[in-house]
């Protein structure tokens, strides 16, 4: 309704990986953001991939229902030469897609590029450039990884892109 202030949006970034995906969690009023958490969920390389993407199970399950996001946005599967090492994050992407779909949550995904562009304004931009503009944009925010980094990040580029996506369906 006109006049009525924005309702409060909290979006869940994931950066998923087999050995770490990290998680970010802020809120969206409007065009404001907001910082509320991060980290990374470990899985341990020692383990089956079996075990390894339980533990992203759980580590995620705990996640959405801890963190209570009304939405979720997930990095999709970038393609290098390794094409083992393309599978197990895919498996990995795939639990990341999976968990907060059977949380009921709405669940979008996002291109590398277009993360970074959204954050730093290139599509090229390297790690240190996220981590920098992330605190920039939510200035209470110190990921204490590049996956914690990346998935607020992620967060914020579905914080950006949410209405567009909306108006598409």
């Amino acid at each position: 309704m006109p006049g009525e202030p924005p309702r409060a949006i909290r979006i869940l970034g994931l950066d998923p990986g087999l050995r770490r995906t990290g998680w970010g969690l802020v809120v969206a009023e409007g065009n404001r953001l907001s910082f509320v958490a991060s980290g990374v969920i470990l899985s341990s390389d020692k383990e089956a991939l079996a075990t390894r993407l339980c533990q992203l199970h759980e580590g995620l399950s705990e996640r959405v229902r801890s963190l209570d996001p009304d939405e979720v946005a997930v990095e999709e599967t970038f393609v290098n030469k390794d094409a083992q090492a393309t599978l197990k994050l895919g498996h990995a992407r795939a639990v990341a897609l999976l968990v907060p779909a059977l949380a009921g949550l709405p669940v979008a995904e996002y291109a590398a590029n277009l993360v970074k562009k959204t954050v730093v304004g290139t599509g090229h931009a390297d790690k240190r450039q996220i981590q920098a503009m992330v605190r920039v944009l939510l200035p209470k925010a110190d990921p204490a990884s590049d996956d914690a980094a990346d998935a607020l990040a992620i967060a914020i580029t579905h914080a950006h892109h949410r209405k567009a996506r909306a108006l598409l369906r």
